[in-house]
């Protein structure tokens, strides 16, 4: 089981209405590996974090979560959602809860982790991604960097074995930007298991394992960022690349 992928998505279909958003998606994460979606706004990257955590209802295909096929309608979604973490572009913190509040909700309603338990282990991971002196303040008193660590922090504490990150930097200040993308970079080195959706291109170039363009809804190239973005197979994923990093970028 060790060397089989935490994720794998096979011929994955999704429409709304009569549009096609994913086209026949095929997609393996290996453990302790980052993989990165790129692609313009529309091009299907949120959709397939959502699919992925059952937050939308595939029209075909199938995923699997270790092994075990989570899109079957016997499979308890509630118990599938439990075992993955996702941090989206927008914080969606409760303004009404401490962070400390925010980050032991889920420990201890979803998972019946004690309070002293889920508190004590808030802490550290505050105290790791240099929160360690917000737990009692409320998410309006923090920055939007300092929110969006929060938001990742309440993701890790359910300990989860697959963590989904949607655009997290997209509503965030320029400046802000870095102290986001840095939390990314330890978890990588913590060996955290990891897809991200992002504009981001030199990050995703840095930090994963793995890149997927996607394009229409399609998975139009994958490899390491080398190949994705060193040289390209594809005329369409070297026009994307031109048009958002630069003139020579994605030239064979």
């Amino acid at each position: 089981m060790s060397d089989a992928p935490v994720l794998r998505m096979e011929s994955v279909r999704k429409t709304f209405g009569s549009t096609v958003v994913l086209r026949d998606v095929g997609l393996e994460v290996a453990p302790h590996t980052v993989t990165a979606l790129i692609g313009a706004s529309g091009s299907g990257k949120s959709t397939l974090l959502r699919c992925a955590n059952l937050l939308e209802e595939i029209d075909d295909g199938a995923i699997w979560l270790d092994g075990e096929e989570i899109t079957d309608p016997r499979v308890d979604q509630d118990a599938v959602r439990r075992r993955i973490g996702v941090v989206f572009q927008a914080y969606n913190l409760f303004p009404h809860m401490t962070v400390l509040e925010n980050v032991t909700l889920a420990p201890r309603r979803v998972h019946g982790v004690p309070r002293a338990e889920a508190e004590e282990r808030a802490r550290e991971l505050l105290g790791r991604l240099g929160l360690g002196g917000k737990a009692e303040e409320y998410p309006d008193r923090l920055s939007g960097g300092q929110q969006q660590r929060a938001a990742i922090v309440r993701a890790l504490a359910v300990r989860p074995r697959l963590l989904l990150l949607d655009e997290i930097t997209a509503a965030l200040d320029p400046e802000l930007v870095g102290e986001v993308l840095a939390v990314v970079r330890g978890l990588k080195d913590e060996g955290m298991t990891m897809v991200l959706a992002t504009h981001e291109m030199g990050f995703a170039r840095e930090i994963a394992d793995q890149v997927c363009f996607l394009d229409a809804g399609a998975v139009v190239e994958r490899g390491t960022a080398e190949e994705v973005f060193g040289n390209p197979r594809q005329e369409r994923t070297r026009r994307f690349l031109r048009r958002v990093v630069g003139t020579d970028a994605g030239r064979p």
